[in-house]
């Protein structure tokens, strides 16, 4: 039986009881950690628990949960969040690898380039920590899509560099959902029509 507390006015306090081991993540994530002045009505949760619902409502607020290997809960923060709770975040990096790495779940790929940006005009962004957590995640679309969005964005050139000599064979699209007939072949990405055309030249 699950110990929930009595009166709950923050969702992430709920985390650790309806989905541990887990942490935030994702866009909400993004949100915390100022990426976006955009605020979701949901709590986005990493979780090794089997996901049995797209969304979980519990005392009012809304959680959308994703599933998650256990090895790989890696790269996050732990904060006290009411009296004695203590939840996990993913820290700006894993937010940052996540959100590219599923980017239709993470407020759809504008988004994600949008706290990209944000997270490149911080002090603390490190292209070296963001490419040690995607060797770590170990998925080749998530180099492509890295690829990409950095070019766009303006990232440094050793992030570019270390992102194109990790490309793997076959194509990914640039969010799955999204209708992508073009094809980036530098990056091996297809994006849709919409892209920019000196994106995806």
């Amino acid at each position: 039986m699950l110990d929930l507390p009595q009166v709950v006015e923050d969702p992430w306090m709920l985390v650790p009881v309806l989905f541990g081991p887990a942490y935030v993540g994702g866009r909400t994530a993004a949100e915390y950690w100022d990426f976006t002045e955009q605020v979701f009505l949901d709590t986005v949760v990493y979780t090794v628990r089997p996901r049995p619902v797209r969304t979980l409502e519990s005392y009012g607020f809304r959680f959308t949960p994703v599933r998650v290997r256990r090895d790989r809960i890696f790269g996050t923060e732990s904060f006290l969040r009411g009296p004695q709770t203590r939840v996990a975040v993913s820290d700006i990096h894993r937010t940052i690898i996540d959100m590219v790495a599923a980017p239709q779940i993470s407020g759809g790929i504008r988004f994600v380039a949008d706290c990209f940006r944000e997270y490149l005009r911080r002090g603390d962004s490190d292209s070296g920590t963001l490419i040690e957590y995607a060797d770590r995640i170990g998925s080749g679309a998530v180099f492509k899509r890295l690829g990409l969005l950095a070019e766009q964005v303006g990232a440094g050139a050793e992030l570019i560099a270390a992102c194109r000599a990790r490309l793997t064979k076959g194509n990914a699209l640039l969010s799955s959902g999204l209708h992508c007939p073009r094809l980036v072949t530098r990056w091996r990405v297809r994006v849709p029509d919409w892209w920019r055309v000196e994106e995806a030249a």
